[in-house]
């Protein structure tokens, strides 16, 4: 491809644009960003722009901007319903947006490429335990490395030089987690003979093995009693301090949302009625009606 520039022939495109070209004649729906463009996104690794998204006639996000920053926990809530887990496939490429883009690792997606998700650095946990209940807990987590493995198939089935280095680099790291979620214990014990809190735990290990800069997580404390909620909240928030992971998780247990969130986002009928802090959110009149129900107390027992 070759340009006119000011009169003095033809020239070829810059590289940035045309791998922004190619993408696009690819069909990826990617686009390249801006200088200008990344500058915006100056510590901002994970921006909404403008989300629409419907299902028939039923609309299930609406013109939905949401910002996260790095190693930020953001949690999104609101009443079932409200299109928490639609931002999530969205953001993870299982859906497509009708209208708006998701940007990330500094380019612009229509749709993000879910084939390409852990190179891109984002891995996620869902609402529904999706582990291979008659495979170890180590081996469980080893999967999460898959992303990293850049051996034949052949390669791996002989066992050559480069198979067995990053078999043996996917098992050190896995158990590397599972010793920081005091799960090494149970390393060797199929994945589906342990309780269920345990078993919420090795998939956010799964998630974590694979390094990831944004960690996703749907609903990881439901069907947990109390203890276990206050044990996988400590355990996200030492993820973010110790890896630098940046955490956007759905979870509808308010306390803990307000105690481990940096900041929160509120959903009610596809479209975002607040964004700020924990304290914010909760004195937000539009989050009290549509979600929590009572305004937090103050000090002489007051409503506020």
């Amino acid at each position: 491809m070759t340009f006119a520039f000011g009169g003095l022939g033809a020239a070829p495109f810059p590289p940035d644009v045309q791998e922004h070209l190619a993408g696009l004649d690819r069909g990826t729906g990617a686009a390249w960003t801006s200088p200008i463009e990344a500058g915006a996104m100056d510590g901002i690794v994970l921006k909404l722009a403008g989300i629409d998204l419907s299902f028939g006639g039923v609309v299930a996000l609406k013109d939905i901007d949401l910002s996260v920053r790095r190693g930020e926990i953001l949690a999104i809530i609101g009443p079932n319903g409200a299109g928490k887990s639609s931002i999530i496939n969205v953001i993870s490429g299982v859906y497509r947006p009708d209208r708006g883009y998701v940007w990330l690792s500094g380019r612009r997606h229509a749709q993000v490429p879910t084939q390409k998700l852990a190179r891109l650095g984002i891995a996620r946990t869902f609402q529904n335990l999706a582990l291979f209940k008659g495979l170890s807990v180590l081996d469980n987590v080893v999967v999460g490395r898959a992303h990293k493995t850049r051996s034949s198939f052949v390669e791996q089935i002989v066992g050559l030089g480069r198979a067995r280095t990053e078999q043996r680099d996917a098992r050190s790291r896995a158990l590397e987690v599972l010793e920081f979620l005091h799960l090494s214990h149970v390393g060797d014990r199929l994945v589906g003979t342990l309780p269920y809190g345990l078993q919420k735990r090795v998939e956010l290990a799964r998630a974590l093995v694979a390094e990831p800069d944004i960690l996703l997580l749907d609903e990881p404390m439901a069907g947990m009693t109390a203890t276990e909620k206050n044990e996988m909240a400590d355990f996200v928030r030492a993820a973010r301090d110790r890896f630098g992971t940046t955490v956007v998780l759905i979870e509808h247990d308010i306390g803990v949302v307000m105690d481990l969130s940096d900041r929160v986002a509120v959903l009610d009928y596809g479209r975002k009625i607040a964004d700020g802090t924990p304290d914010e959110v909760q004195r937000d009149q539009r989050v009290i009606d549509a979600y929590l129900g009572v305004a937090p107390e103050n000090e002489n027992g007051e409503g506020i």
